[in-house]
């Protein structure tokens, strides 16, 4: 008998495409005016991209993404394992994880996603998934610059395939909340969008 492998990718679009439930968060409205521009925004904090300068890579899944965000203002970005993690804003690190030694397309290993968790100065913390074994480069009490390699990729915890999942959370009335947040890309500041390729401005 012979078996057809499909490549992880082709199992996300599937995945993806087949998939027809939509967030009813209010949150998701607001976001996709925020990235063809109906909606203003010129003050929140402008991250930068979570990778080096002069590389590009792909978003995945997007914020609300049908996948496994359909709750969650978060982005996938494709990275081969062992890529370098930067950090996208300055803060002090307050969690570590980087025990896990396993991955894969189902629930039961969502506990082994290795992360780190960067507070920043206005209270606001952000995330970074699914780091390889081992991959923290930093440690809990650390303070960072933005920009400063932290980490590097993997396909830890429950992904399908090797990527970085971020994410960013501000509290609200006691409450954390994830929020989307503005980039700075070689063109120009942006919300970023699923499936597009983004470049981090060259130095």
């Amino acid at each position: 008998m012979i078996k057809n492998i499909l490549p992880a990718s082709c199992i996300i679009l599937m995945a993806l495409f087949s998939s027809c439930s939509v967030s009813n968060n209010p949150l998701r409205k607001e976001i996709k005016g925020l990235q063809k521009g109906t909606i203003k925004d010129d003050t929140s904090y402008v991250y930068a991209l979570p990778y080096e300068a002069g590389t590009k890579h792909r978003i995945i899944q997007g914020y609300f993404g049908p996948f496994s965000h359909k709750e969650r203002a978060a982005l996938d970005f494709k990275m081969k394992r062992g890529t370098k993690i930067l950090a996208a804003r300055e803060g002090v690190v307050v969690r570590v994880k980087e025990d896990g030694d396993r991955g894969g397309w189902n629930k039961k290993y969502r506990p082994y996603g290795n992360n780190i968790v960067i507070q920043h100065p206005d209270g606001s913390r952000s995330g970074y998934w699914h780091l390889q074994f081992n991959g923290a480069l930093v440690s809990v009490g650390d303070t960072v610059q933005k920009g400063q390699v932290i980490a590097l990729s993997g396909k830890t915890g429950y992904t399908a395939t090797p990527h970085l999942h971020f994410l960013v959370w501000r509290s609200s009335g006691g409450q954390w909340q994830q929020v989307a947040t503005r980039f700075q890309t070689s063109n120009g500041i942006k919300y970023l969008r699923g499936w597009k390729k983004y470049q981090s401005p060259a130095e």
